[in-house]
Formats: structure tokens, sequence, C-alpha cells
């Protein structure tokens, strides 16, 4: 293959959208940062094992004819299931639509990739917590502890507001308005969209009395209201939190058999979905309060006949990981570390 101009360009892409572009502009979820660099890493692996080098490297194996080769290859080596190929495509796509941003002639590549027609998959229903289940789960935190008081809230905005992890990882003093005549919290989301939650009087309570309890005075309106204890200012961590909704699950299966022991903060979005539909929401209505673009999404959370479907469509309009294996163990630098992908 010839040499080309692309490689260092494409290279030098790569790490400004892993680095930078991505987590200011896409998403603050470590789960989502790592599956964008994870599906780079497969790619870039999927191009050297054909023979692309550093050196050849160019805007071509970034054309629909490679790209849907690597799809095969996903599905045929590497045993990914549609779901997984879905979701490896759709951060291959918003890296193209990144690079298309910044070189015009390179438009094309991410045109040319949504055209890609997306992997059949099995319709399957997300499971949720049932309220008996919720009910178990907000009862385990020990308010007798300031952490338990903290932890309370968290997982009673998780549910009240049915929103993301991470939207609730990202709130600011400045995002919440209790004083309003319907109190309710600024939530900024994936994709840097944002939303509205309401909050019923328990939740109003709760929070207003950990705000007095556990952020000083002096905060400025721009402080995270659940700060990280390490160093006070930055995030809590996602596998810390997650850890502590695991010891909650653990004791409140205790009480309620109904509480899953690997239960994660999205089953809250889910338990609520489903709760509002059950409470009379209208399908449309619920997408609405969960933030999605496309109501098949929002069908995936609940349970709904053929009729609700048909209905809401007139309306309106994860892989078991298997780890890379290094192929490229020579002097020479690989196409992976070229690109800046090691891991």
């Amino acid at each position: 293959m010839k040499k080309t101009d692309d490689a260092p360009v494409i290279a030098r892409r790569i790490s400004e959208f892993l680095c930078d572009y991505a987590p200011q502009f896409l998403t603050g979820s470590e789960h989502t940062l790592k599956g964008y660099k994870d599906s780079l890493v497969l790619y870039f692996q999927f191009l050297q094992e054909n023979g692309v080098s550093p050196e050849c490297l160019s805007r071509t194996h970034l054309e629909k004819e490679w790209i849907e080769k690597w799809i095969a290859w996903l599905k045929e080596s590497r045993k990914n299931s549609p779901d997984t190929c879905n979701n490896r495509l759709a951060s291959l796509r918003r890296f193209l639509e990144y690079l298309s941003g910044k070189d015009i002639s390179m438009a094309y590549l991410y045109q040319d990739a949504k055209r890609i027609k997306r992997q059949k998959c099995a319709k399957k229903k997300v499971s949720g917590l049932t309220r008996e289940a919720v009910t178990a789960m907000l009862a385990a935190p020990d308010t007798g502890t300031r952490i338990g008081r903290r932890d309370l809230v968290f997982l009673t905005l998780l549910y009240a507001t049915a929103a993301r992890l991470d939207d609730i990882r990202s709130i600011k003093l400045e995002d919440i308005h209790l004083e309003s005549a319907k109190p309710y919290i600024t939530l900024h989301g994936k994709g840097q969209k944002i939303r509205t939650a309401y909050l019923l009087p328990r939740a109003v309570v709760l929070l207003k009395a950990y705000i007095k309890e556990a952020c000083e005075e002096s905060a400025g309106s721009d402080s995270l209201l659940f700060p990280s204890r390490v160093n006070g200012h930055g995030k809590l961590t996602e596998a810390a939190l997650d850890k502590r909704i695991k010891i909650y699950a653990a004791k409140a299966n205790d009480q309620c058999k109904d509480v899953p022991l690997n239960t994660h903060a999205h089953l809250f979005r889910h338990a609520k979905a489903s709760h509002w539909i059950e409470d009379g929401l209208s399908i449309v209505e619920v997408q609405f309060l969960l933030g999605h673009e496309q109501i098949e999404t929002t069908m995936k959370y609940l349970d709904i006949t053929t009729e609700e479907k048909i209905k809401a469509l007139a309306t309106l309009e994860s892989e078991t990981e298997r780890k890379v294996e290094k192929k490229w163990k020579g002097k020479q630098e690989s196409l992976i570390d070229f690109c800046g992908l090691k891991r």
C-alpha cells in the first residue's frame, strides 16, 4: 500500500475526540467513554489484521466497505452479539461525525457510515425494579449516618427523576430549584441534552435537609451536589456509587426478594418508566420524561401491547467484553499504537 498524508491527521483527530471532544460535549459517563475507545481499538485492530500499517492508513480505510467488513469480523471472529455490533457501529459513527466536522473533505465518510444498516436484534424487555423492591432499596441506607443520609437522597433522586447515573453525578447546586412553585432539578444529560425533572414533596424534604447538612454555606452555585470525598470537588466515581448500590441491594434483598443482588443505577430508570405507565401515563409522555429521541428506545423499558406500540408509533413518529489480544509484537509501531489507542 502507498504511503499517505492522512495517517497523522486521523491519529490526531482520534486523540482529540477521546481526550477532549467526547468528555466535554458527548458524555461524562466513564462507561460510555470507555465504549468509544474500545470500539476504535477494535476497528484499528481489524485494520491491522488486514495488513494496514501506520504509513499506509488513509481515509479510504474508514469508508463504508471497510466498516461493513469490520462488522462481519466482529460477529464472526469475536462472536459479538447484534446489540454489541450496533453499539460499536454507533461509537465509530460518533468519531466519523467529529472527523467530518474538522475536515470537510472527509465528510462523506460519516454520511456513508449512516447508510450502514443496523444488525437485527431479538426484541427484549429491559427489567426494572418492582415498587416493593424500590421501597426496600430506599429503606436500606442507615440514616443515622451522614453517608447513609447522602445515599438515601442519591437513591431517591435516581428513582424520582428516572435520570441516568451520570446525570445525577453531575447535578450542581445551581441546577436545584426547591423554592419554585413546582420544585424541580435541571438535568444535563447524555449528548448535552437538558431536561427538567419535577420533584414530589418527599424528595424535596430530603434534598433540603441534605443540602443544609452537607453543603457549606460558602459553597458556590457551581458546586456539585454529590462531590467526591477524596478531594471534595470532583464527581463521585461510577464505580464507587455502583458499589454502594450493591451493598444496599444485598441488605434490601433480605427484606424483599424482588431486589436483584446485581442491582445497578439504570434499573431505577427502568423501574420509574414502568411505574409511570402503570400510573396511566402514555408511552409518548414517558418518552418525553426519559429524554429519548426515539420511541422505540422507550419501548424497550416497558411491557406494552402491540396495540399500544401501534398507537405510540402513530403518534410520532452491551457484550460480554473480551480483552483485545495484542497481535502485533514487533519492533515496528503498530497501527493501534500509532493512533494512540493503547489500552
